[in-house]
C-alpha cells in the first residue's frame, strides 16, 4: 500500500512537473512566435539593434548654395577650411615633441602670442588640443604656409566654411553666415536661407565584428541636397568701382555716411549697391553697422525731389519755363521760404529757378499752380507712399508730410518728407524710361545645381506717372542742370557723355530738439544722375553724409568724385558709346573687330578709319579690344587692342582724358585712381614701366592753362557753394 502510494505521489508530481514543462514550453514557443512576428522585444526593435550591431553608417554633407554677379563671378562660397591640431600623447610616434620650439615656428603664421600656444602645446593629459579661434577656419594659403614648417605632431582637421572672395564687397547685400554656416546673419544669405542651406545625406552598409566592410555587402544612400545658387543682377566691375571710390571718400572727407546705387534705367536691374561704413563678412566679428541705408533709412532727400514735383506740373500742362518770378524768399501764411541764396537772383525764369535749384520756384509750383493734392497724388504714383518691394530684406517706406499747407510747399523741394534712396531709384526709372517706372529687383535668377530654374525675375513696370514726351522735357531740363553755367550740377559733367541729374543738400534735422543741424558740412550732399540723355541706360545715386570739407571746398567734391568715377566706368563697362555732336554725326564710324587680326593689320585697319591706336603687349596677335566692335566711334578716338604677349608697358598718358584713363584700365583690368578734372598732366607708373597684375593707374588732371595748385578751384565752384546750405531756411 505505501509503495503505491508513493509511487501515486511521484507520478503525480512528474504530472504536474511535466504540465508545468509544457505549459513553460508553450509559453517560450509562444514568446518565440510573438517575437519572430513582431521583431520586437521590451520595446526594442530587433532588426534595428541587428541593423546597429552588423551595420555602420555616415553623414554625407552637402554644400551650401553659392551666390554669384550677373556675369557669374562668386561673391559667396563654401570652401573647406582648416584647424591646427596638435597631437599630444607620447604613445604616438608623430607628436609634438619640443612645445617652445613649435610654438615659435606657429607663431610666425598664426596671429597667436608664443606664451598662448606655448601653454596650448604643453596640457598634460592629453591626446591633442586645438590651439584657440585664430588656428580655426584657416585658408588653403595658411595650412600650407604651417605644413611648410614640418613640425612634428602638427595636423589638420578639414572644416567647411562660408567664405567672401571679395571681402568688404557688397557687404550689406550679401550678408554673411556663421564661418561653420549654422545660422545664416543678414542679407540675402539670411532672406534666401531657405534657398541657399543644403541638407545632409546618408550612407550605410554592413560589417563584421572587427568593423570591416563587408565585401559584396548593399549599400544604402540617401543623397545630400546642395544647396541652390543664386545669381544677382551686380555688375562685379561696376561694384568695385563704387567700393574704391566709397574708400577714397572715406579717406578724404571721412563723413558720417555714405550711399551709392546703380540701376539699368530701361529694367530696374540694380547693378551696383553700397554703404559705408561697411563690412567684411569673413571677419563679422567687427561689425559696426548693420544698416543697409539704401533701403533702410529714410531721410529728408533734398533738391533731387525737384525733378518730380517738375515733371507732375509738365504733365499737368501747367510749366512754363520762361514764365519769370520773383526769387529770393516766399511767404506762406506766417512762414516765409528763402532760396539757398537769400537774396535770391532777382526775377528770373522757372527754368533757371530749376537750374539754380531755387526753393522759391518749387514753392510756387506746388501751391499755385499744381496745388496739393495735385502734387500728392504724383508723388504717390512716383512710389514716394509706399516701399518699392526690391527684393532685399529690411526695406522700410519713406513719410510724405502733409499736415498743413507750408508742407506741401517744404516737400517740392525735398524737406519735412522722409524718403529711401531706393524709392528715389525707382522713381527716377520714370523719368529715364520714358515714363515707364521699373520696379527695383537684385536677384536675377535661383537655380538648383544641376542647373534647373527655380525663379526667375523679369524686368516689371509699376506705374507710368508720366508721358513719354514729359520724360523727354524733363531729361532736358535735367541736363541743363549739368550744362548751364548757373547749373548746380556742373561738376557732374562726364567727358563723352550727356549726363542729366540733380543736386541735392538736404538738412539734418537735429536729435536733442527741433530745428536742424547747423555749421559747414552738416547737410547730406548728394546727385541723381542718368545717362547718356539721349537714352539713358544708366542710373547712379549718391549720398554722402556729413563730410569733413573745409572751405572754400564744395560739399559736391565727395559726391561728384563717386558719381563721375562710377557713371564713367558704368557706361564704358556696358560697352555704352559716347555722344557724338552734331558736327561728328557725318564723321562717325562703326568700329571694326579686329580680334585675331595680326597686330600689324589691326594697326592698318584702324589707322585708315583715323583712330588713334593704342597697342597693349607685346604679342603679334589681338586678344581683346576696347571698344568693342559694332560701336559707333568718331575718328580721332582712342582704341586699345591687347594682344597675346605676357609683357605690358605703360603708355605715355599725358593729355588723355578721364574717358580715355578709364578705357585703358578696364582693357588690363586694372583699378584707376583719378584725381582732378580735365586731362592728365601726371602719372603712375611712368611711361615705358612694366605693369603688374595689381598694378594702380594713378592720373592727376588739369584743365589747360590751370596751374596745378588750383585744380580744386576752377569757375563754378562759387555756383556750387550757392547749393551748400540749400533747402528750408524758415524766419
Amino acid at each position: 500500500m505505501d509503495k503505491n502510494k508513493n509511487r501515486s505521489i511521484v507520478i503525480k508530481r512528474a504530472l504536474i512537473i511535466l504540465v508545468i514543462f509544457l505549459l513553460g514550453l508553450t509559453g517560450l514557443f509562444s514568446r518565440f512566435v510573438y517575437i519572430q512576428a513582431a521583431k520586437e522585444v521590451q520595446g526594442h526593435d530587433l532588426e534595428e539593434l541587428l541593423e546597429r550591431r552588423w551595420s555602420q553608417s555616415r553623414v554625407l554633407e552637402g554644400k551650401r548654395g553659392s551666390i554669384f554677379d550677373r556675369n557669374g563671378e562668386t561673391l559667396a562660397e563654401e570652401l573647406t577650411s582648416y584647424t591646427v591640431v596638435a597631437i599630444l600623447d607620447e604613445r604616438y610616434h608623430d607628436r609634438v615633441e619640443d612645445p617652445v620650439h613649435t610654438a615659435q615656428q606657429l607663431n610666425t603664421v598664426l596671429d597667436i602670442d608664443v606664451s598662448s600656444l606655448t601653454e596650448y602645446l604643453s596640457q598634460e593629459g592629453r591626446v591633442q588640443v586645438e590651439l584657440g579661434p585664430n588656428a580655426k577656419n584657416l585658408s588653403y594659403e595658411k595650412m600650407k604656409e604651417i605644413e611648410e614648417l614640418k613640425l612634428p605632431g602638427i595636423q589638420f582637421r578639414q572644416d567647411p566654411r562660408r567664405y567672401y572672395p571679395k571681402q568688404t564687397f557688397a557687404s550689406h547685400i550679401l550678408g554673411y553666415t556663421e564661418r561653420d554656416m549654422s545660422v545664416a546673419r543678414m542679407g540675402l544669405e539670411s532672406s534666401l536661407n531657405e534657398y541657399l542651406k543644403d541638407e545632409q545625406g546618408r550612407i550605410s552598409y554592413q560589417k563584421d565584428g572587427k568593423n570591416r566592410r563587408l565585401t559584396n555587402a548593399n549599400e544604402i544612400i540617401d543623397p545630400p541636397k546642395n544647396g541652390d545658387n543664386v545669381f544677382l543682377t551686380l555688375d562685379t566691375r561696376i561694384q568695385m568701382a563704387i567700393e574704391q571710390t566709397m574708400n577714397q571718400v572715406i579717406e578724404e572727407y571721412n563723413p558720417e555716411r555714405v550711399m551709392a546705387i546703380v540701376a539699368n534705367a530701361k529694367t530696374g536691374e540694380i547693378l551696383g549697391m553700397s554703404n559705408r561704413p561697411s563690412f567684411n563678412p569673413n571677419q563679422y566679428e567687427s561689425i559696426i553697422n548693420y544698416t543697409n541705408f539704401n533701403i533702410s533709412a529714410r531721410f529728408e532727400p533734398g533738391s533731387t525731389m525737384k525733378m518730380y514735383p517738375l515733371a507732375a506740373a509738365i504733365e499737368e500742362g501747367i510749366y512754363d519755363g520762361e514764365e519769370f518770378y520773383q526769387s529770393g524768399s516766399y511767404q506762406i501764411g506766417p512762414d516765409r521760404i528763402h532760396d539757398h541764396n537769400r537774396g535770391g537772383w532777382g526775377r528770373i525764369s522757372f527754368n533757371e529757378g530749376f537750374q539754380r535749384s531755387s526753393n522759391v520756384a518749387f514753392s510756387i509750383l506746388a501751391l499755385e499752380k499744381l496745388g496739393p493734392d495735385k502734387l500728392y497724388n504724383y508723388l504717390d504714383a512716383f512710389g514716394f507712399y509706399s516701399p518699392t518691394g526690391i527684393d532685399l530684406p529690411n526695406e522700410i517706406n519713406g513719410t510724405i508730410a502733409r499736415n498743413q499747407r507750408i508742407d506741401a510747399a517744404t516737400t517740392a523741394y525735398g524737406q519735412a518728407s522722409a524718403v529711401t534712396p531706393i524709392q528715389q531709384i525707382q522713381a527716377a526709372t520714370a523719368i529715364a524710361n520714358g515714363g515707364k517706372m521699373m520696379k527695383p529687383y537684385i536677384i536675377d535668377r535661383i537655380e538648383s545645381t544641376e542647373g534647373e530654374t527655380i525663379l526667375n525675375n523679369e524686368p516689371q513696370i509699376v506705374g507710368e506717372p508720366i508721358s513719354a514726351t514729359t520724360s523727354k522735357e524733363v531729361l532736358e531740363l535735367l541736363e541743363s542742370v549739368v550744362t548751364s553755367e548757373v547749373g548746380t550740377g556742373r561738376p557732374y559733367a562726364i567727358d563723352g557723355y550727356r549726363v542729366a541729374g540733380k543736386t541735392g543738400t538736404a538738412q539734418i534735422p537735429r536729435d536733442d530738439g527741433p530745428g536742424y543741424l547747423t555749421g559747414d558740412g552738416n547737410f547730406i550732399y548728394s546727385f541723381m544722375g542718368m545717362a547718356p540723355v539721349e537714352d539713358p541706360e544708366v542710373i547712379v545715386y549718391v549720398a554722402v553724409d556729413r563730410p569733413k570739407i573745409v572751405d572754400p571746398e564744395p560739399g559736391s567734391a565727395p559726391v561728384s568724385l563717386i558719381f563721375r568715377s562710377v557713371m564713367n566706368q558704368s557706361l564704358q563697362y556696358l560697352n555704352i558709346s559716347p555722344t557724338e555732336s552734331t558736327d561728328q554725326k557725318d564723321e562717325i564710324n562703326e568700329m571694326i573687330d579686329v580680334t585675331g587680326y595680326s597686330v600689324s593689320n589691326a594697326i592698318e585697319q584702324l589707322e585708315s578709319m583715323g583712330y588713334d591706336v593704342v597697342v597693349l603687349g607685346d604679342g603679334r596677335q589681338v586678344t581683346l579690344q576696347h571698344p568693342l566692335g559694332n560701336q559707333k566711334l568718331i575718328p580721332g578716338e582712342k582704341v586699345f587692342i591687347k594682344t597675346d604677349g605676357a609683357t605690358v608697358i605703360m603708355p605715355n598718358i599725358e593729355g588723355w582724358s578721364t574717358r580715355q584713363v578709364y578705357g585703358l584700365a578696364i582693357m588690363l583690368d586694372l583699378t584707376a585712381d583719378l584725381v582732378g578734372r580735365g586731362y592728365v598732366y601726371s602719372q603712375t607708373p611712368s611711361p615705358g614701366e612694366e605693369l603688374t597684375e595689381r598694378a594702380t593707374i594713378v592720373a592727376n588732371l588739369r584743365f589747360p592753362g590751370d596751374h596745378v595748385e588750383e585744380d580744386q578751384h576752377q569757375e563754378g565752384d562759387s555756383l556750387e557753394d550757392e547749393e551748400e546750405e540749400e533747402e528750408f531756411f524758415m524766419d
